[in-house]
């Protein structure tokens, strides 16, 4: 796809920029007052956040397998009729509508999970743009604790504590991230860029799934 690799370019983050104003500028051009969060630009960012947690290795692989699978879900759904499922609001309304959105492998739930992996990337930037010497696997457990934890059953957490034995040091991560030509602040710029303008749709979302009562979900 052209886009896609117009975005090869570009850093994960400076790629997940670009897709979070264009998402802006699409709920902004909208003329009416329902919720929207337009599907295409949305699965796109969460495909750029699955690279940026492949920079953490190995220890992502739970996550960023469940953030594929869930965006893949929601694809399909999608593609099934592109012009009303444009909005993702309008998947979430046809499952509640249909009592299945808590069944099963719904969209719900996948808009759900990816969401809350949307939370802990922004909480996991938000803690490496505040304190740049704190140790990656303690940012990681910190963003994980607040984000994810509190919905994972013991399965999914046990999991995850395995995986916090392989994360990178710090500076190992942040180069990863950079582009070739890219110093520290300039990512570190790029990264409260992402951050300013992803919070505000999280807010929204998490405001819609309160909606459709989807806010409580727990996993296994």
């Amino acid at each position: 796809m052209k886009r896609r690799r117009e975005m090869e370019k570009g850093s994960e983050i400076q790629s997940a920029i670009e897709e979070l104003s264009l998402l802006i500028k699409l709920k902004t051009s909208d003329n009416h007052d329902a919720a929207l969060i337009p599907t295409r630009p949305f699965l796109y960012v969460c495909n750029l956040v699955i690279q940026v947690l492949d920079k953490i290795g190995p220890t992502m692989a739970v996550l960023r397998q469940d953030i594929n699978q869930n965006v893949q879900r929601i694809e399909m759904q999608c593609d099934s009729d592109p012009s009303l499922y444009s909005n993702l609001v309008e998947i979430l309304k046809k499952e509640s509508d249909e009592a299945n959105a808590r069944k099963g492998a719904s969209c719900s739930k996948a808009f759900v999970w990816l969401t809350r992996s949307l939370d802990f990337t922004v909480a996991l930037l938000q803690r490496l743009v505040k304190d740049p010497d704190q140790e990656m696997e303690e940012a990681v457990k910190d963003s994980y604790n607040i984000t994810l934890k509190p919905w994972h059953g013991w399965i999914s957490s046990a999991a995850y504590r395995v995986a916090l034995k392989l994360i990178p040091d710090t500076k190992a991560f942040i180069n990863l991230l950079k582009r070739k030509d890219e110093n520290n602040d300039t990512l570190a710029e790029d990264m409260e860029t992402f951050i300013s303008l992803l919070v505000p749709i999280l807010e929204e979302i998490h405001s819609i799934l309160i909606f459709y009562r989807l806010d409580k979900l727990k996993s296994t």
